[in-house]
């Protein structure tokens, strides 16, 4: 072999059988303490030397080491290995470094993995006797290498699958690194992302924001979180999110690393969701004011009170400014405008007035011809489909910017048009015309029920006014009054009357009674309760013998589920003495006009209602001079929150406290009593009062 002799050869004491005492213990020293592995092979590739950390590393002993190859000991692809460094160091007696070997130790199932160096051993003669081996373990730092590259390649995996786009500025926040990434997107070069940075192509509406929050960010290392619009190379924006954060080196902040995420997807998600709920919020919202105008239009009984529902619920579903409600007249040729009911409930608010050909071009007049929806979202747009200025024909609010019309149809027919206007320019969606077309059937419906009530409601208060007498009997010494309230709450009449004539012995016959029911049917009712009682009276005019008879009559006439009241008394004009019979009917009031004597109820039995079998009593009375007896039917003492002995209680308080001047003009007694009864209650029933007053002889009865 050749060697380099200008330089002196490592030796390594005991690579002969001869060695110096000295070396022999650093040689044994090495063998059993280092904590590097070492062997030494010679040139037969054997191992002549192997320390205790070689042999730990390949699970074997001395005797099982030395003198073999390490194809005989170590694992296959190892042995290959190591074999063919030794070789190589061999022939060109020159070290071999850098060589990686992984070990798996028999009986562990982790890895070990060493840093392996070999070169060539010299012997005193200067001649190469052998290879030394020594490796290094380094399996902690392998694996720390490997957590740290895994740890990079997931991030890197992270930011490419969340379309994160990474920069870096100075701890000033200034830029320093090139961001091909972020100029792909934006279309900057690199002088240009150089010089003004990312925040050059954030959104004029965002950056004043956005670089405040940056730079106060930077001042007092804090973490910077931010959404913005970009715009990229096409000149669109796209929404991102950015965080950007201070690199530490102990107290020193070296460095931001920032990421921005293209959340515009997300955005316009969030975007349509946002439109989808407020579409569906807004069809919920219809829905509900549409049950809610059904529900309110089925408790609407006249056309006036219909146009109130309507109004009211245009306002609030589609925010229409004014609205109108138009009929066709019998003729089929002109629209007549319905006002909505005032404060009192009554029809004659302050609304629309008027009529309209059904042949002018107007909102209303164009729907119901045309038996569909009309709309326009602008006055051009008006003037387009009409012509000319509705405000010619319909020139009530000159504010208006927008309309829509729709006909009223029943059974196909048409028999009037709804009105709604806004005073700003506005287009009708989709969702809200049909929406607008349903509230017109619902109207439709609504107004067909209310006409047929309303000429229904007609005929019977024409014929329950007939029935009641025009004109009480003028008696000389006895003053009478008598008032009719028919009920408001649904605008019907019913079966309450009263009735006052003289007999042929010039007594007097009073009456009140009740018919059970509304409508047509009670006021039939009541008149021939009413007649028969005159028929009966004038045969025979004892109370009791006149409320036997009409019992007989509703054994054979009436139904047994009619359920009608009679009080009925026969007076004396001169004396005041009086017979009275009650068939279920309240009791009369008596009131006087000396302080000592207090308002009461007649105690006379009631009795039961007509028809049902009783035996009729009557029970005399006697009004004095001074003193007022008031007949009333139910609707003036009971209502929906007041039961009828409760009534009853109030009405002797409230007579209790009416004045001597009112208790002594039974005209004013009357409206007296109904207003202090029906103050704060809604009234539900008709109300029926007749009072008879006998007047101290010194006044002259009026």
């Amino acid at each position: 072999m050749s060697a380099d002799t200008s330089v002196p050869h490592p030796r390594v004491s005991g690579a002969d059988d001869t060695e110096h005492p000295a070396d022999a213990a650093l040689l044994a020293t090495l063998t059993r303490d280092a904590p590097v592995a070492f062997a030494l092979f010679d040139d037969g590739l054997c191992f002549r030397r192997a320390n205790e950390a070689l042999l730990e590393a390949v699970g074997g002993r001395v005797e099982d080491v030395i003198g073999r190859r390490p194809s005989e000991v170590l694992p296959e692809d190892v042995a290959i290995t190591v074999e063919a460094a030794v070789r190589k160091v061999l022939a060109e007696e020159a070290p071999v470094g850098d060589l990686d070997l992984a070990v798996r130790t028999p009986g562990e199932t982790r890895v070990r993995h060493f840093a392996c160096s070999l070169f060539p051993s010299w012997g005193p003669d200067d001649r190469m006797s052998g290879v030394i081996l020594t490796a290094l373990d380094v399996t902690e730092r392998r694996l720390g290498e490997d957590v740290l590259r895994r740890r990079e390649q997931r991030y890197r995996s992270l930011v490419e699958a969340s379309s994160q786009v990474v920069w870096v500025t100075t701890p000033e926040g200034e830029i320093t690194d090139d961001a091909p990434d972020w100029r792909e997107i934006t279309g900057q070069s690199a002088e240009d992302y150089a010089r003004d940075g990312w925040l050059a192509v954030v959104h004029p509406e965002d950056r004043s924001r956005v670089e405040t929050a940056w730079r106060d960010c930077v001042a007092d290392n804090r973490i910077f979180e931010a959404s913005y619009r970009v715009r990229t190379r096409s000149g669109t924006y796209r929404h991102f999110d950015v965080r950007a954060v201070p690199i530490w080196r102990g107290d020193t902040v070296i460095e931001w690393v920032g990421a921005n995420t293209d959340v515009t997807g997300q955005r316009e998600a969030e975007e349509m969701r946002g439109r989808l709920t407020e579409q569906l919020s807004a069809a919920a919202l219809r829905t509900a004011r549409l049950q809610q105008a059904t529900s309110m239009l089925a408790e609407a009984l006249t056309v006036s009170q219909v146009v109130g529902v309507i109004t009211e619920v245009g306002r609030s579903a589609i925010g229409a400014d004014h609205s109108a409600v138009a009929l066709l007249d019998d003729d089929k040729l002109r629209l007549s405008i319905v006002a909505p009911p005032g404060p009192d409930g009554e029809g004659g608010g302050a609304a629309l007035r008027g009529d309209i050909a059904l042949s002018e071009p107007t909102v209303m007049s164009i729907a119901v011809r045309e038996s569909r929806p009309f709309t326009a979202g602008t006055p051009d747009q008006l003037r387009l489909h009409l012509g000319r200025d509705e405000a010619a024909t319909f020139p009530w609010h000159a504010d208006e910017r927008a309309w829509v019309g729709l006909p009223l149809l029943a059974a196909g027919a048409p028999i009037g048009a709804l009105r709604f206007s806004f005073t700003r320019p506005r287009e009708i969606t989709e969702e809200e015309r049909v929406f607008l077309e349903a509230l017109a059937g619902q109207c439709a419906l609504a107004v067909e029920r209310a006409l047929l009530f309303e000429r229904e409601h007609k005929t019977a208060e024409e014929l329950q006014r007939s029935l009641l007498p025009s004109d009480l009997p003028q008696v000389p010494t006895m003053r009478l009054a008598a008032r009719y309230h028919p009920a408001t709450r649904h605008v019907q009449v019913g079966g309450d009357w009263y009735d006052a004539f003289r007999l042929p012995d010039d007594r007097l016959a009073v009456a009140v009674g009740d018919v059970m029911g509304k409508g047509v049917l009670a006021a039939a009712g009541m008149g021939r309760v009413r007649n028969a009682l005159r028929a009966l009276a004038l045969n025979d005019p004892r109370p009791a013998a006149v409320l036997a008879g009409l019992d007989r009559l509703f054994s054979a006439t009436e139904d047994e589920e009619q359920f009608t009241t009679v009080a009925y008394a026969v007076i004396d004009p001169e004396t005041g003495r009086g017979t009275l019979s009650n068939a279920g009917h309240p009791p009369p009031l008596l009131l006087s006009l000396a302080a000592e004597r207090p308002a009461r109820l007649s105690t006379a039995e009631p009795g039961t209602p007509l028809g049902w079998p009783s035996q009729r009593q009557q029970t005399s009375f006697s009004i004095e001079t001074g003193n007022t007896v008031v007949f009333y039917s139910d609707g003036l003492v009971e209502n929906r929150r007041r039961g009828v002995d409760a009534g009853l209680e109030e009405l002797v308080t409230v007579a209790q406290d009416a004045p001597p001047e009112v208790v002594g003009d039974p005209e004013r007694l009357v409206d007296f009593l109904v207003d202090r009864m029906l103050a704060g209650y809604e009234q539900v029933d008709d109300v029926t009062v007749l009072a008879l007053h006998v007047p101290p002889k010194h006044v002259s009865p009026k």
